[in-house]
């Protein structure tokens, strides 16, 4: 419950999003995300708590478990396409 709970937060999807190809520092994951910095520092330590989003030299990335969970958010996306199509 307590990821769908930071994942149904303000942000979260987005961003996991926008590092699902390459690493991003923080200001072009803010431009890239339309957000506040504020906001985005909190959104980044959840995800990083969760381990699902990491830090290094080259920016923020998608750990293992973040790419993982890119697939099923994929994986449910389509499921709700499939869902809403009469």
């Amino acid at each position: 419950m307590v990821v769908l709970d930071v994942l149904g937060r303000k942000g979260a999807l987005r961003i996991l999003w926008e590092l699902r190809h390459d690493p991003l520092r923080f200001r072009a994951l803010q431009q890239a995300c339309e957000t506040n910095p504020g906001s985005l520092n909190t959104r980044l330590k959840e995800l990083r708590d969760l381990g699902v989003v990491d830090h290094t030299e080259a920016g923020y990335h998608l750990t293992p478990k973040g790419r993982e969970l890119g697939v099923l958010l994929t994986a449910l996306y389509a499921w709700a396409e499939d869902w809403a199509t009469p």
